[in-house]
């Protein structure tokens, strides 16, 4: 089977094109500011010319969302291409798992569903490197063990250059000394140490915890900055949470 499958999220709209269960090729979209339906519909024909998407051979279209706002423009603009509506799965969708919430967003579900069924037994951590930073625990029977929130990474990096008056925008990526003597260096140390100084906290705590050495998985954005600075994390997937919407609707 063949299936597009799309994530709104509060930053980005990620599309997947999946074969099967396997995403053959993926793309981003920036969520803000909001599009309408038809700004939509130039935008994903343009994408599917550009990644070659045989628009005609997809069976399936799969929308998970946490942007209701943007939801709505995302359905009439992939019934205009595709002529069929899509499958739209949220924390109410049945699956392997049990979310034990009914505010858990469609993100965090997909993300535990996936890591069930792409990593089973033991029990697991869900780094989500988005607009928030998320963390989603869950054990090796399906239950869900708990969530942490927190602010994201390019989140608090931009209310820390917009609130300031002289600190610059700065890549994200990690300077060569913790203590740094130039503006850039110090707020790379901060913003990369100082997030992983808490990625790395929150594992050994959630670990002690739920008295088990987590496997960890990271997704989002910004994962990869952090995956090559730490053990603790052992997994890094961009496309974990998209996978987890496939495993969601595939079978809708």
């Amino acid at each position: 089977m063949k299936s597009i499958v799309i994530n709104i999220g509060n930053t980005n709209i990620r599309l997947g094109f999946f074969y099967q269960d396997v995403c053959k090729v993926s793309w981003i979209l920036h969520t803000k500011p909001y599009k309408t339906s038809d700004e939509l519909y130039e935008q994903f024909l343009s994408l599917y010319y550009i990644y070659k998407i045989p628009i005609e051979s997809v069976e399936k279209i799969i929308i998970g969302s946490v942007v209701p706002s943007l939801t709505k423009g995302v359905i009439e603009a992939i019934k205009k291409i595709h002529h069929r509506s899509a499958v739209v799965v949220d924390r109410d969708t049945p699956s392997v798992i049990s979310p034990k919430s009914k505010q858990m967003g469609t993100d965090i579900y997909a993300n535990l569903v996936a890591a069930y069924l792409l990593y089973p037994k033991s029990k697991k951590i869900v780094f989500d490197f988005g607009t928030a930073l998320t963390a989603s625990c869950l054990d090796e029977n399906g239950d869900t063990l708990g969530v942490v929130i927190a602010p994201g990474i390019i989140t608090s990096l931009k209310s820390l250059i917009y609130q300031t008056a002289q600190l610059p925008e700065i890549d994200l990526t990690p300077p060569q000394n913790v203590l740094g003597l130039d503006t850039i260096s110090c707020m790379q140390s901060g913003m990369v140490y100082g997030f992983l100084g808490m990625v790395e906290e929150l594992i050994s705590r959630i670990n002690m915890e739920v008295r088990d050495d987590c496997f960890v998985i990271a997704t989002g954005g910004v994962s990869h900055v952090y995956e090559s600075l730490t053990d603790k994390i052992h997994v890094t997937d961009v496309l974990h949470t998209l996978k987890g919407l496939y495993f969601l609707g595939k079978d809708l």
